[in-house]
């Protein structure tokens, strides 16, 4: 058995995109929180203000027995729109814009050829980032699988 890996996605508001990636075989575990920025440990009104730098993430354990990165990244672009640039839908900040924050150079080529496949399914330029990891902040608790403990299947409106 290989040891679990990490992947950190920014796609607009965590919620959703945790539980699309915890519901996904192969990973072990998802949580929410904030990457990308320039201030230690931010909170979520810290975040939201749009001074910090961080973008609303999602750190996801995965199996690489089970799942591999490059399908986690495939899935990844199906979650959002890619093409938006700091906003998804009614979010609109930096802290809602699209990043792939990879944790090696091997998930980095992973990403990048990821992204060029999409592109070509897609009408307008992807926005995404595709950056090296920086410190992954945990959100508060009550964020953390949120709507699963509010019986929400979906954050959609």
């Amino acid at each position: 058995m290989s040891a679990p890996e990490k992947a950190t996605f920014a796609a607009g508001c965590f919620w959703g995109v945790e539980v699309e990636f915890r519901n996904t075989p192969g990973v072990t575990d998802a949580q929410v929180g904030y990457v990308g920025g320039q201030s230690e440990n931010p909170s979520y009104k810290d975040v939201c203000s749009g001074v910090t730098g961080h973008a609303e993430a999602v750190e996801v354990t995965f199996d690489p027995d089970e799942i591999s990165y490059a399908e986690l990244v495939d899935k990844f672009w199906s979650l959002h729109d890619p093409t938006q640039v700091n906003r998804q839908g009614w979010d609109v900040g930096s802290q809602y814009r699209s990043g792939i924050f990879t944790h090696s150079p091997e998930q980095a080529e992973a990403a990048v050829e990821s992204k060029a496949r999409a592109q070509t399914r897609l009408g307008k330029p992807i926005a995404t980032e595709i950056v090296d990891a920086t410190t992954f902040w945990p959100a508060e608790e009550y964020h953390q699988q949120y709507l699963v403990k509010n019986g929400r299947a979906t954050c959609r409106i």
